[in-house]
């Protein structure tokens, strides 16, 4: 992995755990995960004009897609509305990369160097390390919580396996990210519809502001994802981008006020080891 892709998955991650930050502290969050899905599809209109109309080889694995962030999506709002950020998150995204490489190497036949199967390890159990730690209160061990965190993170490694052989198969990232985040928007608007009614419409007309936001935060950050997996292995990038556990730790404490704890420093050390070893990987 160079250090552009490197350092550009980084800067990924970080805009990745400030938009779940902001769908986590609104009070309806399944709007607010509507509202995200439709800043991306606007993020996305303005760049149809200049990208390739995807080939019929590239349409399976963006209907795939949306389906998957379907089920991602409704499993992270729950997760969300279950229990804390700090054992939510990161128990989703650190079961995500194992999910992932697995995936890797039976479908496309990626096998990650000795390293950085040591770096996916490191990064894992960091992040299990603080999910089950690194909150305020172990005694109040939430299993519905876990239980969709864990539902989350079959979703995410489903759509970055999908995600990451649909924009190799494609012209350019760029052209699959962009017809993606347009799909993926038509058909969250219709899903709020068909879950909510017409009365969710004034929400996201007053939110849209919100929506615009978070929207740009994670277009930018998953096509950069997206771009990242056509230069590097798709389980490499996949550990990497959890790097946004740091991110989403430090604004927990500094900007939720939720505690700082031994464990959380022991997690967030294992996890830098994990990004070192898949940087040397």
């Amino acid at each position: 992995m160079t250090l552009t892709v490197f350092f550009a998955v980084m800067a990924a991650a970080a805009m990745h755990a400030v938009w779940n930050a902001v769908v986590k502290v609104r009070f309806d969050r399944f709007v607010s995960v509507t509202l995200m899905t439709l800043g991306m599809m606007a993020a996305s209109l303005p760049v149809l004009p200049f990208v390739d109309f995807p080939a019929p080889n590239v349409w399976p694995w963006i209907i795939a897609s949306v389906i998957f962030h379907m089920g991602y999506k409704l499993a992270l709002v729950r997760a969300y509305e279950a229990g804390d950020m700090a054992q939510t998150y990161p128990l989703a995204r650190g079961t995500a990369p194992l999910l992932t490489t697995l995936g890797a190497m039976v479908l496309v036949s990626e096998f990650p160097t000795p390293l950085s199967i040591a770096g996916i390890a490191l990064l894992s159990c960091g992040t299990f390390l603080m999910s089950f730690r690194g909150g305020a209160a172990l005694e109040k061990f939430n299993l519905h919580a876990v239980g969709y965190a864990l539902v989350t993170s079959v979703f995410i490694a489903a759509y970055t396996l999908s995600d990451g052989t649909g924009a190799r198969l494609a012209t350019t990232a760029s052209s699959y990210a962009a017809w993606l985040f347009f799909c993926d928007g038509l058909w969250s608007l219709a899903l709020a519809v068909i879950l909510r009614g017409k009365i969710v419409l004034p929400a996201i007309a007053i939110g849209w502001r919100d929506g615009l936001l978070t929207g740009a935060l994670s277009a930018a950050a998953y096509w950069i994802a997206m771009w990242a997996m056509t230069k590097a292995p798709i389980a490499s990038v996949a550990a990497l981008r959890e790097t946004s556990i740091l991110f989403a730790m430090g604004i927990s404490v500094f900007v939720l006020r939720e505690k700082m704890t031994p464990w959380r420093i022991v997690a967030a050390l294992l996890i830098v080891a994990g990004v070192i070893a898949l940087r040397l990987g």
